[in-house]
């Protein structure tokens, strides 16, 4: 049973009405549609039978069009259409919803249109907190840009998600892909936990660097070491000496934590606990300093995090020829796409 949609789009003075897949009939005006739409305007264009002859249903003395959108789809994205003096443009906040708008936009040549639904769709909040649902949204809907930066956003979160309903939007392939991304990205900032030489390269001298052995400055006494201990894992021997306990500790977490979650926010919120750690222990000396040294430390880790994976990005593809091809390439970081 066909009922008749709310306003604007049940005016008296209408001279078309396009039929929702569920029924719902939208009375509308084809000079709005046309200058939004090439689809419209050309079908608007074509000869029409004198008096609704032929096989063209007709209400009401108006022509009636069936279309495949839902009444919901088809309310937004005939809003966009719409004068803003006449219909608002609608609200998007639900993602799923905007997909559906999207593909009606393309598919009515609505090119003013996309864009709008597409700056919806860059929605940061979700971005994040949660750039599995955005990664998945942006890739079903073609967003370039966005499905790179989603998946850039993904490496703040554990390499094996939790299952999300937007998981559907998207391919194995395209899962695959940024699993493998996650996982290539892990392995190429571990180089930097492997040689420190940007560490000692960036303090110049170990007199630059001495808080992270503990050290400090007595005008009476000269260099004094703090009582907090030496770390023993000799990955963390900056300038061949043993580095103050606590600082070896950050270390060998990030190190873990960054083969699950490589991104220079691991990096900073490690830095973070480390700094409450150290104020809460016994140490002043350790406890005065720590804030302005790890902080500008784990700044520059994380940079350094971020260049490491640059490269990883630029390879998030989703043609599985193209996959095979990078199989078997010689580049580093490479996908462990199975062959056919």
């Amino acid at each position: 049973m066909e009922t008749r949609a709310s306003a604007p789009f049940d005016h008296a003075k209408a001279d078309i009405v396009l039929r929702s897949a569920d029924g719902v009939e939208f009375r509308v005006f084809k000079l709005f549609l046309s200058l939004a739409s090439p689809f419209f305007e050309t079908l608007f264009d074509l000869p029409q039978a004198p008096d609704g002859g032929g096989d063209q249903e007709m209400k009401d003395g108006l022509a009636v069009i069936a279309v495949s959108e839902d009444s919901k789809t088809l309310d937004s994205f005939l809003r966009f259409c719409y004068p803003s003096t006449l219909a608002e443009d609608p609200s998007l906040e639900n993602l799923t919803d905007a997909l559906s708008v999207l593909a009606a936009a393309r598919k009515y040549s609505l090119d003013l249109i996309e864009r709008k639904v597409c700056q919806a769709l860059a929605n940061p909040k979700v971005l994040e907190t949660e750039p599995l649902r955005y990664f998945a949204i942006a890739r079903n809907a073609r967003l370039k840009h966005e499905t790179i930066t989603a998946a850039r956003h993904t490496l703040r979160q554990p390499l094996i998600p939790a299952w999300f309903e937007e998981i559907e939007l998207i391919t194995a392939s395209d899962l695959l892909s940024l699993l493998t991304y996650h996982k290539n990205c892990g392995i190429a900032v571990q180089a930097l936990m492997k040689d420190l030489k940007w560490m000692t390269d960036h303090y110049g001298s170990q007199q630059s660097g001495n808080w992270l052995l503990g050290i400090t400055y007595d005008s009476r006494y000269g260099n004094r070491s703090c009582g907090c201990g030496q770390g023993t894992d000799k990955r963390f021997f900056a300038w061949n000496n043993a580095p103050v306990a606590w600082w070896a500790t950050y270390m060998q977490e990030i190190s873990e934590l960054l083969m699950d979650r490589p991104s220079g926010d691991t990096v900073r919120t490690a830095a973070d606990r480390t700094i409450e750690t150290v104020r809460s222990a016994s140490c002043t000396t350790c406890s005065s300093q720590v804030k302005v040294n790890m902080m500008e430390f784990s700044e520059f880790l994380a940079q350094k995090v971020e260049a490491a994976i640059d490269p990883v990005c630029a390879l998030l593809l989703y043609h599985k020829q193209i996959l095979r091809l990078l199989n078997r390439s010689s580049w580093r970081w490479t996908f462990d796409y199975p062959h056919k």
